[in-house]
């Protein structure tokens, strides 16, 4: 009793045809609403080129249906900058893709071509190129807010880990948002309520209430 699941990471082939049994396993008392759905690129030109078996539309499909039936769940995923089918038209769908769904966990990353790939035999864009593709993504996701609806709710929050470098005890909401409250061991795997007190992009800060 008390111990929490998270799933893994998943492509979005396999969810497209599970969205209402994932979203019925999400909903289970005893797993995080959390899901990593890695995209890589807002663009079906370098979806294509990436030999990926999905499309923009199916992600939207699978992020929209997930999101409906799941409201609070923490969507995660990646975008690759500066991949050599990258046009500007390309990085302008992916900006567009992140201010969208305006994603709280999001792995920004510049292309490295790997061995044996056909991506490796591809001609690679300008470093600078991709570097500034780079930080337009970060910008684009350092410009929404994540966690500010949560501001003065109570959330029955797991407790896992320490920080002992700022003297706070860690655990996550239901919806995987990571919260701190003050360090106290006795918290360490369990669940508490938690009243919120102060939110920011990476984490809640709060206050044990009440068991």
């Amino acid at each position: 009793p008390g111990v929490m699941l998270k799933l893994g990471m998943t492509n979005p082939p396999y969810m497209l045809a599970h969205i209402d049994a994932v979203a019925e396993v999400l909903k289970r008392p005893n797993v995080f609403e959390f899901i990593h759905v890695p995209v890589q690129s807002g663009s079906n030109h370098v979806l294509q080129a990436m030999v990926r078996e999905y499309t923009i539309e199916d992600f939207s499909r699978l992020a929209d249906g997930l999101r409906a039936l799941v409201p609070d769940l923490l969507l995660a995923t990646d975008i690759i900058c500066g991949f050599p089918a990258e046009s500007e038209q390309d990085h302008e769908e992916s900006l567009a893709m992140v201010r969208k769904y305006k994603f709280p966990v999001l792995n920004i990353s510049q292309f490295y071509p790997r061995p044996g790939t056909a991506a490796a035999k591809m001609k690679r864009l300008p470093g600078h190129v991709a570097k500034q593709r780079s930080t337009e993504v970060t910008q684009a996701f350092d410009s929404y807010e994540t966690n500010s609806h949560l501001l003065g709710r109570e959330e029955r929050v797991w407790f896992s880990d320490t920080e002992v470098k700022h003297g706070q005890t860690v655990g996550h909401t239901k919806g995987y948002v990571k919260v701190v409250v003050p360090r106290e061991d006795s918290l360490l795997g369990k669940s508490k309520i938690v009243k919120v007190k102060a939110t920011s992009k990476w984490h809640l800060e709060g206050e044990v209430i009440r068991d």
